[in-house]
Formats: C-alpha cells, structure tokens, sequence
C-alpha cells in the first residue's frame, strides 16, 4: 500500500484539479476528474479502516471534496441557466429575422 501521506496528498491534488477545472469551466475536465474521485478516496478508506491515517484528516478531506461537490453543481446549473437564456435569445433572432423578411417581402406565400 502506498504511503499514507501519500495518499491524502493525492487527495489534496485532486481536488486541486478540479478547483482549477471548475475555474476554467472546463466541464470535459471536470467529468474526467470526477471519474477519478473513487479511485483516490477508495484507498484513503481502505487506509482508515485499519487504522493508518486519523479520521479527522479524512473527514476534512471528505468535507472538502463535498464542497467542491455544491460549488460545482452551483456552477453547472448557472452554465445551462445561461446556455438556455442564449438559445432563446437566438430563436427570438431567428424569429424576429423571419418576421421582417415575410414583411419585407422576402418571402411569397
């Protein structure tokens, strides 16, 4: 088994990358991190359990992680909240484009 040091230092590291993702808007990134959470906290667990690394150290981790986990969600809904609002912003374009070339003519029935 890895150090234990070792392995919260993995932690912090992670979710370092995913910090600077999520300040990127980097949503590839931040979904290909994701898909490393269980493979760096299983080993931590697995090290707490036998009794290598004090609780309090994984907690904090783990309370972190579940932070970052809030943040992002908050972010991600205010990314699609915004996508949506450009979208409708777009199709009232597209709309109102229409709308002045049947009036101009534009377009014969």
């Amino acid at each position: 088994m890895a150090d234990v040091n070792e392995l919260l230092d993995g932690m912090d590291d992670l979710r370092g990358r995913l910090d600077r993702a999520l300040e990127d808007q980097d949503w590839d990134r931040l979904n290909e991190l994701a898909g490393q959470v269980r493979e760096v906290v299983e080993p931590v667990m697995s090290a707490l359990e036998q009794g290598q690394v004090s609780a309090t150290e994984v907690r904090e981790r783990l309370e972190a992680l579940n932070r970052f986990v809030e943040v992002a969600n908050n972010a991600a809904e205010q990314a699609r909240d915004e996508a949506r609002r450009e979208l409708q912003g777009m199709n009232q374009n597209r709309s109102a484009a229409r709308a002045y070339q049947d009036m101009s003519g534009g377009r014969r029935k």
